[in-house]
């Protein structure tokens, strides 16, 4: 006998709640079953302080994170394996709902009002507002008030829907904390920058902006690869973000003016380099046009090699390029830019660093890069320069 769908937009809100609710408690069992016991151990591990405490809340986000988010060794994570293996298999809008959890939202809200059982929530990191519930009910919201601010995590109900759940646990804070959390909201998004996906208008004027000081840099310097000395590296950038700083003043008015230029510490107060990059012989500043502002230490030694492969000779040469090449943290950019100067150079030189007579960059220096440097082709670009929304650009200021 054929079954009946209905169609999601038919269901109420406290039946896809409740339905939530269910699924999610099914989640979190397979998830601390002994398959993923070693892993899950690790994240909490992570999530612990120095001295290996862990509260309740931040047990409860980590667990969750490691659901929703850690990739496991074949690249799936614990929520795709749940899909997947569960039995009797879920139904598709079930499937639909589960697998749109990978949508997380974490941020820094303020509470606009309730409407009903939800809670409007003004993100500021994105400047979105997010209708929002909770799998407890109304109850599980008896802590918010309008005008608080709220830290926490949130994913979509079910993607044909414009709600929201909350999914691990949240943080309450009254509206005298407006200047920790304006803080932390501006943090967020200088440490992590992608997170204005979400907001396509706040994402194009942070590509404008990147841009615009892309533009300021090459004026400055005369190209946007300049191979300095690390102190002259660091006076540099300097003399950039002083730049910067002159021009963002002049759009303001006197007063605001006044108040932004005792804000922080003025750029020639400011270390820019990390202390063992001013140790090393050369520092490379490049202002790319998607990877925004970037340095590479003893940069100088790698392009003096690609100028003359017969550098090669000298292996402290070919250990540096083999740091370059299998360190996870440095970007593809640095190579890419080598190969960019020097193309005539580049399969003497890797065939010298890889012992591959064979090896021509044409055809296989993109695969070699994805192999070594896979993170970095996985994600999407996102300018390195974030923009603030109005309310958080006017918390900020009142900070």
């Amino acid at each position: 006998m054929a079954t009946t769908t209905i169609p999601v937009s038919d269901i109420s809100i406290d039946d896809l709640l409740e339905r939530a609710v269910e699924l999610k408690s099914e989640l979190v069992a397979f998830g601390q079953g002994p398959r993923f016991a070693r892993r899950l151990d690790a994240v909490l591990y992570e999530a612990a302080d120095d001295d290996g405490f862990l509260d309740e809340g931040t047990a409860i986000l980590a667990m969750d994170y490691f659901l929703l988010q850690r990739r496991l060794s074949d690249g799936r994570t614990v929520l795709e394996r749940f899909v997947a293996q569960r039995r009797p298999p879920l139904a598709d809008d079930e499937r639909e709902m589960l697998l749109g959890w990978h949508d997380v939202v974490e941020g820094c809200f303020e509470v606009r009002r309730f409407d009903g059982d939800a809670v409007l929530l003004h993100n500021l990191v994105d400047d979105l507002v997010y209708r929002v519930y909770s799998n407890m009910g109304r109850e599980g919201l008896a802590k918010v008030r309008a005008g608080m601010f709220v830290v926490g995590r949130i994913v979509p109900l079910h993607p044909a829907t414009d709600a929201w759940m909350v999914s691990g646990t949240y943080s309450p804070f009254p509206k005298s904390a407006r200047r920790q959390i304006a803080a932390a909201a501006a943090q967020q998004l200088t440490t992590h920058p992608e997170l204005l996906r979400r907001n396509p208008a706040m994402l194009r004027k942070a590509w404008e902006i990147q841009a615009e000081h892309r533009a300021d840099f090459i004026e400055q310097v005369g190209a946007d690869l300049v191979v300095l000395p690390p102190h002259e590296a660091q006076e540099t950038l300097r003399e950039h973000y002083r730049r910067q700083r002159q021009r963002a003043l002049a759009k303001l008015d006197t007063r605001a003016a006044k108040r932004a230029a005792k804000a922080g510490p003025a750029p020639e107060q400011l270390a820019l380099l990390p202390e063992d990059m001013l140790e090393a012989d050369s520092v490379a500043l490049i202002y790319d046009e998607v990877e925004g502002l970037n340095h590479y230490r003893d940069f100088g030694h790698l392009d003096a090699l690609f100028a003359d492969p017969a550098l090669a000779r000298d292996r402290t040469y070919l250990t540096l390029l083999r740091e370059y090449l299998k360190d996870e943290s440095v970007a593809p950019l640095a190579i890419h830019r080598l190969v960019q100067r020097h193309p005539d150079n580049v399969d003497r030189i890797f065939r010298a660093l890889l012992r591959k007579p064979g090896f021509t960059w044409s055809r296989d220096g993109e695969d070699l890069l994805r192999r070594h440097k896979k993170a970095f082709f996985d994600s999407e670009p996102t300018p390195s320069i974030s923009t603030v929304g109005e309310r958080l650009a006017e918390l900020l200021r009142a900070r």
